[in-house]
């Protein structure tokens, strides 16, 4: 049965799981189809958003491969432009421009073993492609979570919600999964900011 963290937990990956070497990161979220004037209920907390259309909300899922907590090789970077990182441990499964559908709508394939030595943490972050011409942000979404799942046997080992109010916010640092010696670990960080695109959120770790 998988583990359910909240926002700020964080949790042995591997330690825990003897032999554990590749895994499926899963994210997933839900458009809200009517603006709800906050009657909404939703793991956002119908925030209503910022009055933009909900048609066409395209949700990007990245993950920024840092050394060091530095992000310094644009060739660790993840995304739906360059879906494998040039190790080839880190391979994005592909976009997802509608959030439609149940279960996971984006997924990223990582082998722990292959991630190199000197990368030492995996920020996994969304953003709302093109949010500020749409008038997009996360109040207008609904539903969101990040899942791990041992590729081996496909047992999901932990899932964290999404469940604050993330109104006005256009871009959250869903999850990190980091090195604690020999070990992985995965944080639940759950953060929002109104960055408006990938790449300002990767001048962060700069």
């Amino acid at each position: 049965m998988a583990i359910v963290l909240q926002k700020g937990q964080r949790i042995d990956l591997t330690k825990g799981h003897p032999g554990l070497e590749k895994i499926i990161v899963g994210l997933g979220w839900d458009p809200i189809e009517k603006k709800s004037g906050g009657l909404l209920g939703g793991l956002f907390g119908g925030g209503g958003g910022s009055g933009g259309s909900n048609s066409n909300m395209d949700i990007d899922a990245s993950v920024i491969m840092l050394q060091d907590d530095k992000f310094v090789d644009k060739n660790n970077l993840v995304y739906f432009g360059n879906l494998k990182s040039k190790c080839g441990s880190v391979q994005h499964a592909g976009d997802n421009t509608t959030g439609e559908g149940d279960g996971d709508d984006e997924q990223v394939i990582v082998e722990l073993k292959k991630v190199p030595a000197n990368i030492n943490k995996l920020v996994f972050v969304v953003n709302i492609y093109n949010c500020v011409k749409l008038k997009q942000d996360f109040g207008q979404v609904e539903n969101a979570f990040i899942r791990v799942i041992n590729s081996g046997n496909n047992e999901e080992l932990l899932k964290f919600d999404l469940s604050e109010n993330y109104a006005g916010l256009t871009s959250l640092t869903v999850a990190e999964i980091y090195r604690s010696g020999s070990e992985w670990k995965f944080g639940a960080v759950g953060s929002g900011s109104t960055d408006a695109g990938l790449s300002s959120m990767v001048e962060r770790y700069k």
